[in-house]
């Protein structure tokens, strides 16, 4: 039996959330490549992409008093969730309001769009206008900040080259140049003093998908289970920030 496309793009569901499959890899600038060639002769480019290499990604993660989004992750909770405020190409033209989820090897993520007015209302401490938002997700937001003292942790940074399928909503992408912040947690700054997080030439592939990983797209990677990492962006750049500050 055919599985519709509507179907296929809807993907499982976890307590109200769209659950998806996620691969991460580290891979060489030669394997890079070689992938980005063969990815980018069959899908499709991220339409928001400004060139070949994609489009610039910046990200103020926040974590609570307890650091759990640090050491949820570093432990292997089996659920656990983090909040990010995100914008593309250092502009204020488009920023959001983000929380991913894992639950054990699925993702979930959801997103509601912010105004630089609220976004400079947080990081000044004022939260309260958050708690009557329309947005269930900025809702959430303002009351984990009430119980556990949400603030700002670091941010992270890269260039995003991205490529898309719509069977299953195959999503891959190439993440270079990572860095992450050192002092100043101001994604707006065109100044922010950033650092490498990554030591060698490393880039990290992502795949997400919903049910399943179409034989041909699998077939264009070529990766394997053994190669796969646990990585996360904010415990690298988290990590790297806090051998700054010892």
């Amino acid at each position: 039996m055919r599985i519709s496309e509507e179907r296929q793009r809807e993907g499982m569901q976890f307590a109200g959330k769209k659950l998806r499959h996620e691969m991460k890899y580290y891979i060489h600038y030669h394997e890079y490549l070689g992938l980005r060639e063969r990815v980018g002769a069959v899908l499709t480019m991220d339409k928001n992409s400004i060139g070949r290499d994609g489009y610039h990604i910046r990200s103020l993660y926040f974590d609570n008093m307890h650091e759990a989004a640090l050491n949820d992750k570093n432990d292997g909770i089996f659920q656990r969730k983090k909040y990010r405020i995100r914008i593309y190409n250092k502009s204020d033209r488009v920023i959001k309001l983000e929380r991913k989820s894992k639950y054990h090897e699925y993702i979930a993520k959801e997103s509601a769009s912010m105004t630089r007015e609220e976004y400079d209302r947080i990081i000044a401490g004022d939260w309260e206008f958050l708690r009557n938002s329309e947005s269930p997700l900025a809702r959430d937001f303002y009351f984990d900040n009430k119980h556990g003292l949400l603030k700002p942790a670091v941010v992270v940074d890269y260039q995003r080259e991205a490529y898309i399928f719509p069977v299953s909503d195959v999503r891959i992408t190439f993440d270079k140049s990572l860095k992450g912040s050192i002092q100043s947690l101001d994604i707006f700054d065109p100044n922010l003093p950033m650092v490498e997080s990554i030591e060698g030439p490393k880039t990290i592939l992502e795949v997400k998908y919903n049910q399943f990983l179409p034989d041909f797209v699998y077939g264009l990677i070529q990766m394997s289970a053994a190669n796969r990492s646990t990585i996360s962006k904010y415990v690298i750049c988290r990590e790297r920030r806090k051998s700054y500050a010892d």
